[in-house]
């Protein structure tokens, strides 16, 4: 990773972490968040996934609105910091512990990679 890249990854966590904590407070379900990306085609290869505790919080999410607030959330942050994304709802996913637990043993990285 460049030092460029490096500080705009910095940049990048720095916002999702304030999102994450709003989400963990507003939105029932909702955990943590992180993200991946190749800064060689950012910001179109970024994406974020949002893991909730169970895939019934994630049915809530849909079905309550929320899905719309916690992208309105996301994309409010990364306009702040001049990241546009160019559409949010194939940028970010929807995941549950659930279904890293029954698919992965609950090995996160593995998951995600």
């Amino acid at each position: 990773m460049t030092k460029t890249e490096k500080k705009m990854d910095n940049n990048l966590c720095k916002v999702l972490t304030v999102v994450c904590e709003e989400a963990k407070d507003e939105i029932q379900g909702f955990q943590w968040l992180t993200h991946t990306v190749n800064y060689a085609n950012f910001p179109v290869s970024l994406k974020i996934i949002c893991v909730f505790d169970s895939n019934a919080d994630i049915a809530k999410l849909t079905a309550s609105k929320q899905e719309q607030r916690l992208q309105g959330l996301l994309t409010q942050a990364l306009n702040a910091v001049d990241i546009k994304l160019k559409n949010i709802s194939k940028q970010v996913q929807f995941d549950s512990e659930e279904n890293c637990s029954r698919d992965h043993a609950g090995n996160w990285a593995k998951r995600l990679g």
